[in-house]
């Protein structure tokens, strides 16, 4: 009940206090600068737990953030997504001292089936019908080894099946396609996602994201797995931990998970020694503590799945010298171990006769929903505007 209370309060604070202001998260602002430019003192970052330090590390330029200043233009309030479902909280208490905490991100999420017939191509129609680029881009990429959208004509049909969530009036995060219909000179092409691994799958159950990763490095055990939020029954509180862990000796080995470019090389807050591979299909690998980079490896060099490039340490907030691997998709934090464990390009067996019965399903709603295309009104949202304005607004 506390809990909620307190969630209670900072809401209202936000509602009823002078005025929110929504700003984008400055390039090269950190959660230490951030402290220092508001006076708050930095022990409250190096007072956090470890788990919550390495949530700092993971605030991204360009984040739309929400800031509440007093009329001294102190802060009173500020709210800094990490996730798609945790945000970290500082808030000034009545003595005048700073608290932080972890709160997760309240949305509103919908599912619904978009049927579009062609007129100009996949992208402006679905931008025209629903002002939902990022649906527009995750339908070209899901599509992009299996169609060649120029080739389709007006009149063919495209049809998603996806959810989305909503924050604040404005579409939050990455649409999720659970299925998707594609014509192409009135051939169907389809595409159907498998929660399980987070890939597409055909409707034959052939694999249509043929990109694997490997195991970045030699461990004793997994001291940390990922979640995105829990609630700690013990401590009060919510955690998350947006990776996993890999337990080894200091020195050991660390190995590209699949081929990528750096994208980042160097410090970065609580994950110490850090690189970044940006991989194909939006994907990106973080691999933090490490206690030297192999040399001859920079921002902007290309690496292949398996090649070294760097040692485990304990650099940054660590308990000990471990390996924590972050995944990205798109941005969206996910679990490495739901697609380092899946090397199928096919499914087989129980699981690709569950699948093909659960694609049954989907398929047979998509073709069913293009007879209903003139009764089904597709949500859309105002395009929003650039979060680069530093423009109050109230929430």
């Amino acid at each position: 009940m506390k809990k909620i209370f307190l969630i209670f309060v900072f809401i209202i604070s936000f509602c009823f206090s002078k005025e929110v202001q929504e700003l984008s998260w400055p390039k090269g602002e950190t959660f230490l600068t951030f402290l220092e430019s508001h006076k708050i003192p930095q022990s409250l970052y190096f007072n956090l737990e470890k788990e919550d330090r390495e949530l700092c590390s993971e605030i991204r330029a360009g984040i739309p953030y929400h800031l509440l200043l007093d009329d001294e233009n102190s802060l009173k309030q500020v709210l800094i997504p990490v996730s798609e479902d945790i945000q970290l909280n500082i808030f000034r208490k009545d003595d005048g001292t700073y608290s932080f905490q972890t709160l997760p991100i309240k949305y509103e999420e919908f599912t619904e089936t978009l049927v579009l017939e062609i007129s100009h191509s996949p992208y402006l129609d679905i931008l025209e019908k629903t002002n939902n680029k990022d649906l527009a881009n995750e339908l070209i990429r899901a599509f992009s080894s299996s169609v060649d959208f120029r080739r389709m004509q007006k009149g063919d049909h495209v049809v998603i099946k996806y959810k989305q969530k909503i924050r604040l009036g404005k579409y939050f995060g990455q649409p999720d396609i659970i299925g998707a219909l594609v014509e192409v000179n009135s051939k169907k092409n389809y595409i159907f996602k498998n929660m399980k691994d987070d890939k597409y799958y055909d409707n034959t159950g052939k694999s249509l994201t043929n990109f694997f990763f490997r195991t970045p490095v030699r461990y004793s055990r997994i001291s940390s797995r990922f979640t995105k939020k829990r609630w700690h029954p013990v401590l009060k509180r919510y955690r998350a931990h947006l990776g996993v862990d890999y337990a080894a000796a200091r020195g050991t080995r660390i190995y590209a998970a699949a081929d990528g470019r750096i994208i980042f090389r160097g410090r970065k807050g609580g994950y110490g020694n850090v690189i970044i591979i940006q991989h194909k299909n939006g994907l990106r690998t973080l691999y933090a503590h490490q206690n030297r980079f192999r040399g001859g490896l920079r921002v902007g060099s290309r690496v292949k799945k398996g090649q070294h490039i760097g040692y485990v340490g304990s650099t940054g907030l660590s308990s000990g010298p471990h390996l924590h691997l972050g995944l990205y998709k798109h941005g969206r934090a996910i679990d490495p171990l739901k697609i380092i464990k899946v090397t199928k390009s096919k499914l087989k067996g129980n699981e690709k006769k569950k699948f093909l019965a659960y694609t049954k399903t989907v398929s047979d709603e998509l073709n069913g929903s293009i007879e209903k295309i003139d009764t089904l009104k597709p949500l859309k949202l105002d395009r929003t505007a650039s979060t680069s304005q530093l423009t109050p607004r109230k929430i």
